[in-house]
């Protein structure tokens, strides 16, 4: 996804995107001549953020249901502006043609990414991208109105990443970055970064309701109103409920609030944001493959039941923008999150008993947190050169993480329970200079340090395992950009960074399961990255990127949720090719997306099958299209092909998953200015494949408790993808 298409502020509900003038990534002037068309760039950049204000008054589409507004958003991916191949900014019009099974699906609008479940729909997605099996969120950093999403010491993994609190028909921008390569990123952007915006105002207030099989219902209602003084008030309200196709009925229930209070825009504005957000769930966890082809479970059955889970998250946060001139661009953010998790899992049966192996994960924990960002004003600088800073501080108080050994939700032994504080500050800042008309070079410096304090409160093997930790890291950062024809350019990309681990895993001496002894881990592992591509418009509608990356790292530090303990599992290099297209014609916007990977550990690991390096569950090959057609007539549609290729399920290559193929649809009419409907057909070929699969040991309660010796049985886990299924929806515009 070169770049994309937006639409001016003065568009007409029912405008077409192509009738309506707008950014397409045209050619722009790549010299910096003068010191206000540095000023100029600089505001730009620094105000493509999540958080920043609509610049212009947005505007109801009741084309489709899900299409909230049309936005003014400038593309961080023209060529010219873009500082790499496999940067992007994607507005409205790109996102809500897609009709999505799960909100976290629309990080799918990046090239190469992929988002799956293997669980019940309340838990964090799963995440793949550039070889990385990112699970719920390790190594990719969101944020959301710029707050981070990312949970750093999370009671079921490190960076959990849990986006179900996305109202997508909010969403006006995602602004994406791969690879470690912007001073900006840091803890958690090993693959890279997404900013995810939400509409500041609503021209017209509306109510959604949507219906479909498995007892799906959701309803919405949104607008904003004029207060006076130049402030806006926009309120949004939703709910929903969900059981599935499982034996067990998911029963989901969401419950999600936005009130957002705005004056200005992105140059000179102040926001104040609050959202609340639950969820409670029933989850039918992976299983292995072998129960379903005996017929001992149904293929949406689960091996026991009870497992799901309950979650919140509530924030309040404000964003200030500030530029008079002289003083350059400022932009400062503060932000409060108060968030829970209680899950129940049982992934591997009847290993331990008859009672089943199911575990409790509990994290209650407050954040608090802030930046601040300065693009130096142009005065002040030496001619075609462009400079910016930025502090960002995180503090996370950890009440009580945990893990428990349960029966039926009932906790029977504490395998290990903490209190946790945890800090990072991090300090960068970034050199944009302009050689000649062609040559431009950007130079970037990061520091972060990290401090945490782990207090066992219980767990009979895990009372020694508290302490302190502290670690700190540079990280350079360089790119070269060159324009070699009016239509073309090239990148060139180095970047050092880091991955943060569980402060967990850098205290523990004693593994919390059985006892026995554990090395301490670095609360920090170095990642080194490199980049070449190419950004080029072989016709006028169609804009074409290459990226070839390498990413290696020091060691894949994993700490296991599910058993209390982090796995040092070693170095692994990664290398990469995506290709990428943006295509533009007539009422069509089309983006088409292809990824090759290759991730391997640097020393070969023994199992069962022999000696070898294949990374589990990295995904090697990735391909989707997706088209939005949207006439100027009452009619308009989206589709969404996906292709995930087979991947490793063990180190040595032999156990493989099964390639996947999937199409969505969604169909859009309106019948006039206040009625419109949308039907989302989800898996429209009834493909019968797994959202996931993976390769470990467990016990069915047909093959007995502490099956093979107590050590159960390998083979294939899968969460079978969801049938073929239908929702639609009704929207009253008032």
């Amino acid at each position: 996804m070169a770049q994309e298409k937006t639409a001016a502020p003065d568009a007409k509900v029912g405008t077409p995107a192509n009738q309506v003038q707008a950014s397409t990534g045209a050619d722009t002037n790549a010299q910096a001549s003068d010191n206000a068309t540095q000023s100029a760039t600089l505001s730009a950049t620094l105000s493509a953020s999540p958080s920043a204000a609509t610049s212009g008054p947005t505007h109801s589409s009741a084309a489709q249901p899900r299409q909230l507004a049309t936005v003014n958003v400038s593309s961080r991916a023209r060529l010219g502006d873009a500082q790499s191949a496999s940067e992007g900014e994607l507005g409205v019009e790109r996102l809500a043609m897609r009709p999505l099974l799960r909100p976290a699906e629309l990080l799918e609008a990046m090239p190469g990414m992929t988002v799956t479940q293997h669980s019940g729909d309340g838990k964090a997605n799963q995440y793949f991208l550039r070889g990385f099996n990112l699970d719920h969120g390790s190594d990719f950093a969101t944020f959301v109105m710029g707050m981070p999403v990312n949970m750093v010491t999370h009671a079921h993994g490190q960076g959990y990443m849990d986006l179900n609190f996305l109202m997508p028909e909010l969403v006006d921008s995602l602004v994406y970055r791969k690879g470690a390569f912007s001073a900006q990123d840091g803890d958690f952007a090993t693959t890279g970064a997404a900013r995810i915006g939400y509409v500041s105002e609503i021209e017209r207030p509306f109510v959604q309701v949507t219906a479909g099989p498995y007892a799906y219902r959701r309803a919405m209602a949104a607008g904003s109103t004029a207060i006076g003084g130049g402030w806006t008030v926009l309120g949004a309200v939703e709910g929903s409920q969900y059981d599935g196709p499982w034996v067990q009925p998911e029963d989901v229930h969401r419950r999600n609030v936005v009130l957002r209070l705005s004056r200005g825009d992105d140059r000179n504005g102040l926001q104040f944001n609050a959202m609340a957000y639950s969820s409670s769930w029933m989850a039918t966890d992976h299983v292995p493959e072998r129960a379903i082809t005996s017929g001992e479970i149904d293929r949406y059955g689960a091996l026991q039941d009870g497992d799901g889970g309950r979650t919140h998250r509530r924030s309040l946060s404000t964003t200030w923008f500030y530029n008079q001139g002289d003083s350059g661009q400022w932009r400062a953010d503060a932000w409060a999150i108060d968030y829970g998790l209680d899950l129940f899992s049982n992934f591997s049966g009847y290993i331990s008993g008859a009672d089943g192996d199911q575990a409790e994960q509990f994290d209650e924990r407050r954040v608090w947190g802030g930046s601040v960002a300065h693009q130096v004003a142009a005065r002040w600088l030496p001619a075609n050169q462009q400079f910016q800073w930025g502090l960002q501080w995180r503090h996370d108080k950890i009440d009580q993480v945990g893990l428990y050994q349960t029966v039926d939700r009932e906790r029977v032994n504490t395998v290990r329970q903490d209190r946790v504080t945890e800090d990072s500050l991090g300090l960068y800042g970034e050199l944009t200079s302009h050689w000649t008309g062609w040559l431009r070079s950007v130079v970037g410096l990061r520091w972060d340090t990290m401090r945490a304090r782990v207090t066992p409160t219980e767990g009979e093997f895990n009372l020694d395992n508290g302490g302190r930790a502290n670690q700190s890291k540079f990280s350079p950062k360089l790119g070269l950009i060159a324009r070699v024809a009016t239509d073309t350019e090239l990148y060139a990309h180095w970047a050092r960074a880091f991955r943060s681990n569980d402060a967990r895993g850098a205290t523990t001496t004693t593994n919390p399961q059985d006892g026995s002894a554990t090395d301490r881990l670095p609360l920090m592992a170095a990642t080194k990255s490199t980049e070449l591509g190419l950004r080029t418009k072989p016709l006028p509608q169609w804009t074409t990127s290459l990226a070839l990356w390498r990413a290696n790292l020091d060691s894949e530090l994993v700490f296991v949720g599910d058993e209390g303990v982090t796995e040092p599992r070693g170095a692994s290099r990664r290398l990469g090719l995506e290709w990428s297209n943006d295509v533009q014609f007539g009422d069509w916007l089309i983006d088409a997306d292809a990824a090759w990977s290759r991730a391997r550990f640097v020393e070969s690991v023994e199992n069962e099958f022999g000696s070898g390096r294949d990374v589990p569950n990295a995904v090697p090959v990735s391909a989707s299209l997706s088209a939005a057609w949207q006439p100027a007539g009452p009619w308009s549609s989206g589709v969404k092909l996906r292709y995930i290729g087979a991947y490793a399920l063990e180190e040595t290559g032999r156990q493989k998953s099964r390639a996947a193929f999937t199409v969505n649809w969604r169909l859009g009419y309106r019948f006039n200015e206040r009625w419109s409907f949308g039907l989302d057909v989800l898996n429209l070929f009834d493909v019968r494949r797994n959202d996931i699969e993976y390769w470990g040991a467990s016990c069915t309660r047909a093959e007995g408790a502490g099956c093979n010796n107590g050590e159960g049985i390998n083979g294939r886990l899968v969460h079978p993808m969801e049938p073929r299924t239908f929702r639609l929806s009704l929207r009253a515009t008032l």
